[in-house]
């Protein structure tokens, strides 16, 4: 929808106050990377930061009576193209082709010869094994438990392209079948048992964790093949704070915008495991640069899946520790029956447990507190909101047909929740700000897209604008509520600074 300042009440006013732009704004990417010589791996326990987030308040909250706005971006409020975050689909619209390919450089593990099994674990969530194919790439295998075939490996690829698509650095995931012949077992193989201890690999050890590894009727193993990512692994970020052996990251990361909006991404795709220890921090060279590079990773426990079972219907709706819902139950009696128990989800074991009716944007919950998602505003929720929009029904559906779920039923069901999910998230945070996007000046009139009544989430509305000059124009945009504001500056027609109040 296009709207003329023609049509709008115009009321001339005095300057709105002094706003200081430089002449390469808005700039697009961040300023090239302090090179990095060496940084040190970093551990982080999932029971320290599970502890940490649930009785303590790490990072800086949002204080009371005013606000911290998000950083990390330029002067129209977008993200810049770095180290942790490129725009794609929201920014420029991708080919369908550019979606589904998403990270893949068209490298699956080669099946000219046998994979060499490297090491394998039986330790942690998910079992798996590490190999080398014959052009001596390595690759993670995942697999899906045997209550739930496709489950975890769909979501890990299906995550991984909506996830890059949205602008976050992911690796590259791709779904194989193979028998047992396919794997060798060599002298330098390594197996890590259930209590950490490691020795040499037998070939009973790989058969062992194949056990529990469903197989297709022509008796081939299905798994994720995860191809490693370049550079140094340094071990993941955290949701607050910096790295100090970093000196490129100067944002508190719980102020930084993409993580901030990274909630909203969560709440739609399902992915209340979003926490530090599914993130990757990488020292890589790229074009003579020597930087930290900052990943998303493991998308296996999003879309109903929880990697080795379904989700349980409490999650996204309660913490691992939430304290008031435990009171409530055991002041009633247990007689108390909270609206998400009373969902419903289709006998699909392909997809776990994945729904759109009780879905609530707002009230989703990732396992335990993050502080980038806690000190997200409204202008952080309306930048995401902006970006799930973007995808039409047929894009989600083409990227949901990237599991190759067996049974079109779920192929269906997951692309109808992501479908009235991601409208109910477009409703939502619309009406948090005055949502309007392509502000711009056209033969001295000024025209924007309203993206709620562009969506259908709200009637035609009438806007006043009020101009004031400076060194800068800028335009005061208001619709009904006066509370919602939208301040564009514009040096002569070039729109340079924009300001959601």
């Amino acid at each position: 929808m296009v709207i003329r300042n023609l049509a709008l009440v115009l009321v001339l006013v005095l300057p709105l106050g002094a706003q200081k732009f430089y002449r390469d704004d808005p700039i697009w990417k961040e300023p090239r990377p302090v090179r990095v010589e060496k940084a040190h791996f970093r551990k982080l326990s999932d029971y320290y930061d599970f502890f940490l987030n649930t009785f303590s308040r790490p990072g800086e909250e949002q204080p009371k009576g005013r606000r911290i706005p998000a950083q990390g971006v330029n002067t129209l409020g977008e993200v810049l193209d770095g180290a942790w975050y490129v725009n794609r689909h929201g920014r420029a619209r991708l080919s369908l082709e550019e979606l589904l390919r998403g990270p893949e450089t068209g490298n699956p593990p080669s099946t000219a010869g046998p994979w060499k099994v490297l090491k394998a674990k039986t330790e942690g969530i998910t079992p798996g094994l590490v190999i080398e194919d014959p052009r001596g790439q390595r690759y993670w295998l995942k697999f899906d438990p045997l209550t739930n075939p496709e489950m975890a490996t769909a979501a890990d690829v299906i995550g991984m392209t909506f996830f890059h698509a949205l602008g976050y650095h992911v690796p590259e995931y791709y779904l194989v079948r193979f028998d047992r012949r396919q794997l060798l077992i060599t002298p330098k193989s390594t197996f890590t048992d259930a209590l950490g201890k490691r020795r040499a690999m037998s070939a009973r050890d790989v058969d062992e964790v194949l056990l529990d590894v469903p197989r297709d009727k022509e008796g081939r193993y299905r798994a994720v093949a995860s191809r490693a990512v370049p550079g140094q692994e340094l071990g993941p970020f955290r949701y607050h704070g910096t790295r100090s052996d970093d000196p490129n990251d100067v944002v508190p990361h719980e102020h930084r915008r993409d993580l901030r909006g990274l909630y909203v991404f969560c709440a739609w795709l399902g992915h209340d495991d979003s926490r530090a220890i599914n993130t990757y921090d990488s020292l890589v060279e790229e074009n003579g640069l020597r930087y930290i590079k900052h990943y998303l990773m493991d998308f296996g426990s999003i879309l109903g899946s929880a990697s080795t079972k379904s989700n349980s219907a409490r999650s996204g709706n309660e913490r691992l520790f939430a304290a008031k819902p435990a009171a409530i139950e055991f002041l009633t009696l247990g007689l108390y029956v909270p609206r998400w128990a009373r969902a419903e989800f289709p006998d699909l074991p392909s997809l776990g447990r994945l729904e759109h009716e009780i879905f609530d944007p707002e009230k989703y919950k990732t396992e335990y507190r993050n502080p980038a998602f806690e000190n997200r505003l409204p202008d952080d929720s309306f930048w995401a909101a902006r970006q799930v929009m973007a995808f039409t029904d047929d894009e989600i559906r083409a990227i949901v047909r990237k599991g190759q779920y067996s049974d079109p039923r779920a192929a269906d069901w997951l692309a109808t929740c992501l479908i009235k999910r991601r409208d109910k998230i477009g409703r939502t945070y619309f009406a948090k700000v005055l949502p309007l996007a392509r502000i711009r000046l056209r033969d001295e009139r000024l025209e924007f897209d309203d993206l709620a009544v562009k969506y259908g989430f709200h009637p035609p509305r009438q806007y006043t604008i009020q101009w004031s000059r400076s060194e800068y124009r800028a335009a005061e945009i208001r619709a009904e509520d006066q509370k919602q504001t939208v301040v564009a500056w514009f040096r002569g027609r070039e729109l340079v600074g924009l300001e959601f109040r």
